[in-house]
């Protein structure tokens, strides 16, 4: 095999996996090239790259999809390969094989193996030739949705709901009851054709107390093989993956060993070259039982918690057999010391459902030290917008064992801070002290089973007081030579407050403060007066109350502020007192209101119609996760939105006029 030279490489993706595939190109000495959509002008991955061209507007299909433009880059700017990261083209056949015919090199398998392991109905057909187990179901091209149905009565409930095309737990519906089954379909069809592009749909048995399994497969040109050990990726909301660590605390040496050289056959079955992923299921009662579920045939995500533990850097080795280079190691040769686990930090509200979340990045504090890694697309001044997946960055940790490791990620979360934008970072540290997740007793349904049991961090007496001295600090910067501007309270009589409204989590407080900066007195609600002192600098805040001194990062932005410290971070809103309105002004009426930034991908009444209490309105989708309003009372709905329109956090969607009970008469 012909190695060939690469002294350029175009990345195309974004994000945090550009910035880390741009840093391995560099290590390599080969040039990169960076790709980016209009919303992704100023993102890091455009700043560290040593070059970037622009493909187009903001939406994916008319950017980062868009086949002809990312070649077009490539050919314009040298690039004799392609890093495709993951996402996006990564798992496109069609485009592996348009780069092949303009002679630019696909670091990734080829578009045969691509194609097969893309329609996951094929793929299992492929892998249990081989002697791949797959979980039991019915898998064909052309089901209907009468065919699934039928089957699923046959399989038994529940099953699993899972669309042909593409991964990520996109257009995939656990359903449990026959009579729920109709509408999951029509909703996994829809959101499977959103991002795919295609609605193909299949059923699978849905294995009681599952865990996520997946296993780390390299190959080269010359048909060697070897893995890399495997990944426990059971941690998961909504089929997406938030918690991963290598190796998995379940599997013995045996198993291991069974599962590894399971996903080499898988690889040898397409004829594999390159870095992939082969992901089994696994009941957690029977862990010498697994089960084919997909390949993905690019790299993972989770990709880093393989490298903390064997090693090896896989994007550089993804290059390095793309220019055609073999294998120097066997598979007796990997070794896997210590345990790595990765938190995914997402921008999204788990006090709100998780519901995505997005503005401007005022602020970013990373976490350094032994055994810390952070893989981000982040810096002070990124905007996160609604039109990409809401993952933000990674936060690795990699320890002597498993305790170790466990312990090191919580703290390295504690000294991760995204001020200005809602992130889950509070939620991954509550997961992290979970009993089960401690011991390792894991299932793909712990974590929305741990969800109830969340509560957001609430800032107390002391973050009130720091929050309002931050904006009163302010107010005396912004103070002219009138010293009626001059925030202090000062008149004749009785000093007048400075009043701030504050909301945290459930809890509301006014905070008053007066005096100066030097010398002045803070009551939070009906709490004591204390004394104040207050100094801010650069972002930094440092307020001593009652001769205690605190200090926070803090940052703002319409009417927010975050305070960051030891302990994370906390979001205050400032309030405005709202005029008091009779509860029966409306007479029943309801409005429905987007919880999130997005698009109408759905509307399920006409206009005019009449609706009962449940009925789906409208479904607004954002960063890739769909989310339904429902009537909340019986009436007739006046749709304010049609599909494709594109709304903003708060805007009306829908008014519903309460059906009064004399209409019935």
């Amino acid at each position: 095999m012909t190695v060939k030279s690469f002294d350029t490489v175009l990345v195309a993706n974004r994000g945090e996996i550009a910035v880390r595939v741009i840093r391995t190109l560099r290590a390599m000495g080969i040039r990169s090239v960076a790709v980016f959509s209009d919303a992704d002008a100023g993102a890091r991955h455009v700043a560290e790259a040593d070059t970037a061209v622009r493909l187009g507007p903001a939406p994916a299909r008319q950017s980062y999809l868009d086949i002809d433009a990312v070649v077009g880059a490539a050919v314009r700017t040298g690039a004799q390969a392609v890093h495709p990261g993951y996402g996006f083209l990564s798992e496109n056949a069609q485009f592996a094989a348009v780069l092949e015919r303009a002679g630019i090199v696909f670091i990734g398998p080829p578009a045969s193996a691509i194609a097969t392991m893309g329609d996951k109905i094929t793929a299992k057909d492929t892998v249990s030739r081989f002697g791949v187990p797959v979980v039991p179901g019915i898998a064909r091209s052309g089901l209907t949705d009468d065919d699934l149905r039928a089957a699923a009565d046959d399989i038994g409930y529940p099953v699993l709901v899972k669309p042909s095309a593409g991964g990520g737990g996109k257009g995939m519906r656990m359903v449990e009851r026959s009579a729920d089954l109709p509408a999951a379909l029509t909703s996994a069809r829809r959101e499977s054709a959103a991002a795919f592009g295609d609605d193909t749909l299949f059923l699978e048995r849905f294995v009681l107390v599952p865990r996520h399994i997946e296993v780390q497969v390299l190959a080269d040109r010359d048909g060697n093989v070897i893995h890399l050990g495997e990944r426990e990726c059971s941690l998961q909301r909504r089929h997406q993956k938030v918690i991963e660590e290598a190796p998995s605390p379940l599997l013995d040496p045996a198993t291991r060993a069974r599962i590894g050289a399971a996903a080499c056959d898988t690889a040898r079955s397409v004829e594999y070259v390159g870095a992939g992923t082969v992901e089994f299921i696994v009941g957690a009662a029977n862990p010498d039982q697994f089960f084919f579920m997909e390949m993905n045939t690019r790299l993972q995500v989770e990709h880093p918690v393989t490298e903390e533990v064997t090693g090896w850097d896989l994007v550089e080795w993804q290059v390095r057999i793309a220019a055609g280079e073999p294998l120097t190691a066997s598979q007796d040769d990997i070794v896997m010391t210590g345990h790595a686990i990765e938190a995914r930090v997402y921008a999204e509200d788990p006090g709100r459902g998780f519901l995505p979340t997005g503005g401007d990045v005022l602020a970013v504090r990373e976490p350094k030290g032994p055994g810390v890694r952070i893989d981000s697309g982040l810096y002070a001044g990124t905007v996160v917008g609604s039109d990409y997946d809401p993952m933000l960055a990674k936060v690795i940790a990699h320890g002597a064992d498993r305790a170790a490791a466990l312990r090191r990620l919580d703290r390295a979360l504690g000294d991760t801070a995204v001020l200005g934008v809602v992130t889950n970072i509070d939620f991954l540290r509550f997961l992290l002290v979970d009993p089960d997740v401690v011991r390792g007793r894991l299932d793909t349904g712990l974590l929305d089973r741990r969800v109830g049991d969340f509560s957001g961090r609430t800032a107390g007496d002391d973050e009130f007081a720091a929050a309002a001295a931050y904006r009163w600090l302010q107010n005396f910067q912004a103070a002219t030579d009138d010293p009626w501007s001059v925030p202090s309270g000062w008149r004749i009589g009785d000093s007048a407050a400075s009043v701030l409204r504050l909301r945290s989590g459930e809890r509301t407080e006014h905070v008053r403060i007066i005096g100066t900066p030097r010398a002045a007195t803070v009551i939070v609600g009906e709490g004591e007066t204390r004394t104040l002192a207050a100094v801010l600098t650069d972002g930094a805040l440092t307020a001593t109350l009652a001769g205690r001194r605190v200090g926070y990062r803090v940052a703002d932005a319409e009417h927010r502020i975050w305070l960051a410290d030891d302990d994370g971070v906390v979001l205050l809103d400032e309030l405005h007192e709202a005029p008091v309105r009779p509860d029966d002004e409306n007479g029943g009426d309801a409005e429905l209101v987007s919880p999130m930034p997005g698009s109408v991908v759905a509307v399920g009444v006409e206009d005019g119609a009449m609706a009962t209490a449940g009925t789906v309105v409208v479904t607004v989708e954002a960063m890739k996760m769909e989310h339904t309003l429902s009537a909340p009372v019986d009436g007739v709905v006046e749709l304010l939105v049609a599909v494709g329109d594109q709304v903003k956090v708060g805007q009306p969607l829908a008014r519903i006029t309460a059906q009064l009970e004399e209409a019935h008469s």
